[in-house]
């Protein structure tokens, strides 16, 4: 016993003298599934000051439960988002899957058959299941990439794409989620960018959307028995069909651009290709759009300069009816109730994504969800301010700010930059989660930009910067906007950086590099660093579609542009503070385009932060490493924004 207590003793001894008690209490654990390289730890305190900004939490809608006329609806409660159900207005939420990974799902339309997507660790090779008392049957090989796209009319059959062929074509299978046996190959494609989009009535044929690019899309008509695809159309011609679908009736329903800047709602003649807008919109791309059952209305959300306007067509008297009782925001995932009732999410600064539903008789708007907010007020989150300058050339470009509170920071405020991923992405003033405590509680402007080849904007303002020769006028357009910006009285034209996530990422590198003289750091995530070695090392599946936006590597005009405006190539100018975050098992913007930066960088004698998450893709999703990862930038703006403090 005696030799036993001194062993513990001088175990006891030597843990203190490896990890002394100040270090432990004073820095954060860090997760397991992050790997920290040349950043400092996390300080304790940082982690109790955001605690409330942390908490937040949103709820999606997904789909109808036709059994129960409940919600299905995503949202976190540990980690990752899990599915839910609402059975009613302000109810509570039921837990229905418990995994590891987060989860999206569709309800069958006859008997509530419920069939959900998941991928491993963010790695984007996602599987389709069946999800029934808590438990998932496997729909799909387990190994390919798999996305579900639509049930037909009756509920008996799904259509999804699969990579299963050759890891690179999006082939096009059905099956019958009841009985995984019935899984068929319907129709063999070449190409990453297919779906279909809809069945018709009677499940024997459906429409195929094959993505090309945001500029170019193409729609065929698919014989499900034989797998005889036939062009809708003239493919020659640069139209985009942004979404389409078949009503009860059989009348094809799209959004297109063909004779607009903008996606318009129509008809399509499957046999003639000849487009009928019916919804036609000033100005703002209609974005979604759901048939009732009953064909008696279609609704619909138009981009009004990233506001999300809500309406209800009438096919057959072309009548269109306002929803103006839903809060001012972003909305996404609409769908229609087989009953007739309208389901969404909706999003704004004031509002974290919750679930809402719209009476189509009365128009009357309900919130179905009341998101937790951390204890916070989110009604105490600033709303933004439009910003438009004019570019380099004249073109018009834009963004939104969201400014502190003066009366709490009065003088001139360090601003961030935050510049959007796509290319062909938008940011819209939606809820911000935990930007709003470097806002509320940091005294930090935050100003997201449009830039040319944004979306949202009509199509000739998103090919503004298509291939290798006209990207870098995308980086031009920051040059204005940060004249704007440090001719604003309340900002602190010293105290300026810049971040950005995926092609937001590239545009940070290139950014810092061009203007580097005016910004004081650099947060860069999930970025491209290297457009020639990201067009060879992203996954197959995707490497056309992205050619087709940068520029082809194969062609050595273009490799050469490619090379010289890549961010690696002029990394010698990249002289102000850099971290860097990378997703370990990113399928779209590798992990290897991070490495090879951070190292040319600190080759240079120049210190770069390196957060990876070990279990993550293209951004962290889970809680616990974005915690991380947003604890670790706010300790980067206090050593190079804000002085230190």
């Amino acid at each position: 016993m005696r030799a036993r207590l001194l062993t513990l003793t001088a175990t006891v001894a030597m843990v203190a003298a490896i990890a002394p008690a100040p270090l432990l209490a004073q820095d954060a654990p860090k997760p397991a599934t992050i790997a920290v390289d040349g950043a400092p730890p996390v300080p304790m305190a940082v982690v109790d000051a955001t605690r409330p900004y942390m908490e937040y939490r949103t709820a999606a809608f997904l789909d109808w439960n036709p059994a129960t006329r409940g919600m299905l609806i995503s949202t976190r409660f540990a980690s990752v988002p899990q599915l839910h159900t609402v059975a009613g207005p302000g109810m509570a939420r039921q837990q229905i899957s418990f995994e590891a990974e987060p989860l999206a799902g569709w309800y069958a339309p006859n008997d509530g058959t419920l069939v959900v997507r998941k991928d491993k660790g963010g790695d984007e090779f996602f599987q389709l299941y069946t999800l029934k008392n808590g438990r998932l049957t496997l729909l799909t090989d387990g190994k390919s990439r798999n996305e579900f796209n639509a049930f037909s009319h009756d509920g008996q059959w799904i259509a999804y794409s699969s990579t299963r062929r050759n890891g690179v074509d999006s082939d096009l299978y059905v099956v019958n989620p009841r009985d995984p046996a019935s899984n068929r190959l319907a129709a063999q494609v070449k190409g990453g960018g297919w779906s279909v989009a809809g069945f018709t009535p009677d499940g024997k044929s459906a429409v195929v959307r094959e993505y090309v690019s945001i500029q170019k899309s193409n729609l065929w008509w698919l014989d499900i028995a034989s797998g005889k695809l036939t062009p809708i159309g003239d493919h020659a011609k640069p139209i985009a069909y942004a979404a389409a679908d078949i009503a009860s009736d059989g009348t094809l329903w799209v959004t297109s651009d063909e004779g607009s800047d903008y996606q318009r709602l129509g008809t399509l003649d499957p046999r003639t290709g000849k487009f009928t807008p019916r919804a036609p919109e000033a100005r703002g791309d209609v974005e979604e759009f759901s048939i009732a059952v009953d064909g008696s209305f279609i609704a619909y959300a138009v981009n009004e300069t990233g506001i999300s306007k809500l309406r209800l067509l009438d096919p057959k008297t072309g009548a269109v009816r306002d929803v103006t009782a839903l809060p001012a925001g972003v909305i996404s995932t609409l769908k229609v109730a087989p009953w007739g009732t309208i389901g969404l999410t909706l999003s704004s600064a004031k509002v974290p994504a919750d679930a809402f539903a719209v009476d189509p008789k009365t128009l009357a708007a309900t919130r179905w969800t009341t998101s937790e907010t951390g204890g916070l007020d989110p009604a105490a989150n600033v709303d933004p301010e439009l910003v438009q300058v004019k570019s380099f050339d004249g073109e018009t470009v834009t963004g939104f700010l969201y400014r502190p509170d003066p009366a709490k920071f009065p003088g001139k405020r360090p601003l961030i930059v935050n510049i959007h991923g796509g290319p062909e992405g938008q940011t819209t003033p939606g809820f911000k989660g935990r930007a709003n405590y470097l806002i509320n509680e940091l005294g930090i402007a935050v100003f997201y930009p449009n830039v040319r080849g944004s979306s949202g904007f009509g199509k000739r303002f998103v090919g503004l910067d298509n291939g290798p020769f006209r990207r870098e006028d995308s980086v031009k357009d920051i040059g204005p906007l940060l004249d704007r910006l440090q001719s604003d009285p309340a900002i602190d034209p010293a105290r300026m950086a810049v971040t950005g996530g995926s092609y937001g990422g590239y545009m940070c590198y290139a950014s810092a590099i061009r203007y580097g003289d005016r910004l004081k750091a650099a947060d860069c995530i999930v970025a491209i660093s290297n457009f020639v070695t990201f067009l060879e090392n992203t996954q197959g599946y995707r490497r056309d579609l992205r050619r087709a936006e940068y520029g082809d590597e194969r062609d050595p005009k273009q490799r050469a542009q490619l090379t010289a405006i890549s961010p690696l190539t002029s990394v010698d100018r990249l002289t102000i503070p850099l971290m860097v975050v990378t997703g370990a098992n990113d399928p779209r913007v590798p992990k290897s385009e991070a490495d090879q930066m951070v190292a040319a960088v600190r080759a240079k004698g120049r210190p770069a932060w390196h957060i990876v998450g070990l279990n993550e893709g293209h951004g962290f999703a889970k809680k616990e490493n974005a915690d991380y990862q947003f604890w670790s930038e706010i300790g980067f703006w206090k050593a190079n924004l804000l002085g230190g403090k």
